[in-house]
């Protein structure tokens, strides 16, 4: 007896369609999700979009930039010191290269020589106006003498006692007396020519000599070079012993506290960007852990390629249309730069909110009305140099016109110096 397996045919293969029904309904399962995600997705990026990523303009083509400000010679000289390196901090005012000050010396010894003796000259004429009043008066008295002793002799000529020799005698005398008279008389009016409406220190000779102090003064203070602002010391090239002429580069600094980020954004981009937004920056050297605020306060009057030293003629040729890129001006929150401060030339990122769109592309026009603002820089540390001089000038008047305290000071030349003072001693002259 023969036993016979069977197999009984499944419902999956008696049946294909419903075999392959589960497996599309995954399919369109998975196709509905992935439609539902990729949707929710874009409504998400649309209202992101709307709300925030329309508002914002960024930009990884940012640097930031500053002030080099060249410390050049006003005068010829030989190097003698250079007080400062590159990396090295210094203040406002203090002397970073020293020149040899030896010929400036003899030459502002020797102005100031001439300048005591001109004030010493010009206080004779002053005296002289007393010298030659008292002139005048005595040739007065001459006169007057010559006169009676004319009129004695013609009242007894006639009686005989008096020779007309001696008549004439008198009446030439007389002549005589009074063209001294006139002589003193005009030569009083020319010494006051010299000397009315003018003290000592205002005489034009004195003027004079002193305009030859004050340059030599400068001339003797230029070899000395202070730092025009406060910052680090760069690109310093100058070398003890080296002979330099006035406008060649010995050094630069940089103050790092007066930074800010020049952003070169697309044409394309610029559209929203208005002066007065604010901006978000990060560096890359802190990373995105460091966030610093700024604002828009200027766009560059042109392109890079249009400042560039070969700008491009795009009328030559085949052309081949390049976007553009405008440099924007962005200024730094100072405390949040003094907490981490940036060296010129890193990268930046910055991103720009648009939101505020009030402001406009082309800074205004500084007024009276305060509508617009322009950077001011500036130094005062050469100012003293011509107080220095006023002063030394001064001391120079006051101790040749004899108005200083051991002559008394009652002289002419007493109320010429009295406001002034020297604000450092000079050599005695």
């Amino acid at each position: 007896m023969t036993t016979q397996n069977q197999t009984e045919p499944s419902p999956r293969q008696d049946n294909p369609q419903a075999a392959a029904r589960p497996a599309a309904n995954a399919r369109r399962r998975s196709l509905a999700v992935l439609g539902l995600a990729a949707a929710l997705a874009a409504a998400g990026w649309g209202a992101y979009y709307y709300t925030v990523a329309r508002f914002h303009e960024d930009t990884d083509d940012a640097y930031v930039n500053g002030n080099l400000v060249q410390i050049t010679p006003q005068v010829t000289g030989t190097v003698i010191a250079v007080n400062a390196d590159d990396t090295q901090i210094v203040k406002a005012g203090e002397p970073l290269v020293s020149l040899d000050a030896a010929d400036a010396r003899v030459a502002l010894a020797n102005a100031e020589a001439v300048l005591g003796q001109t004030v010493r000259q010009v206080s004779a004429l002053y005296v002289n106006n007393g010298v030659l009043a008292a002139t005048i008066a005595q040739r007065e008295a001459d006169l007057a003498r010559a006169r009676d002793d004319l009129r004695r002799r013609t009242e007894v000529s006639e009686s005989g006692a008096v020779a007309a020799e001696d008549v004439a005698h008198a009446r030439d005398a007389v002549k005589t007396a009074a063209a001294a008279l006139e002589t003193a008389r005009q030569q009083l009016a020319a010494n006051r020519a010299l000397t009315d409406q003018a003290s000592v220190s205002s005489h034009p000779s004195v003027q004079a000599a002193a305009a030859r102090v004050r340059d030599a003064y400068l001339a003797n203070a230029r070899n000395s070079l202070p730092a025009p602002v406060a910052g680090y010391v760069a690109r310093r090239s100058v070398q003890v012993g080296q002979r330099v002429a006035p406008g060649n580069p010995l050094m630069a600094i940089v103050p790092l506290d007066g930074v800010w980020i020049d952003a070169n954004f697309k044409e394309v981009q610029l559209k929203n960007i208005r002066i007065g937004q604010p901006v978000a920056l990060h560096a890359d050297l802190y990373g995105s852990g460091v966030t610093y605020h700024g604002k828009v306060v200027g766009f560059s009057a042109g392109t890079g390629s249009a400042f560039s030293a070969l700008p491009a003629q795009n009328a030559t040729g085949n052309w081949i249309k390049v976007v553009q890129r405008l440099p924007v001006r962005i200024a730094l929150d100072a405390a949040e730069l003094r907490a981490h401060p940036l060296q010129i030339g890193l990268s930046m990122q910055v991103d720009v909110d648009t939101r505020n769109a009030g402001g406009s592309h082309l800074a205004p026009a500084a007024d009276g009305a305060g509508t617009g603002y322009r950077t001011v820089y500036k130094t005062d540390v050469f100012e003293r140099y011509g107080a220095e001089a006023d002063g030394e000038i001064a001391r120079i008047v006051a101790r040749n016109s004899g108005s200083n305290g051991n002559s008394g000071g009652s002289g002419p030349g007493a109320q010429a110096t009295q406001a002034a003072r020297p604000a450092k001693p000079g050599a005695g002259v």
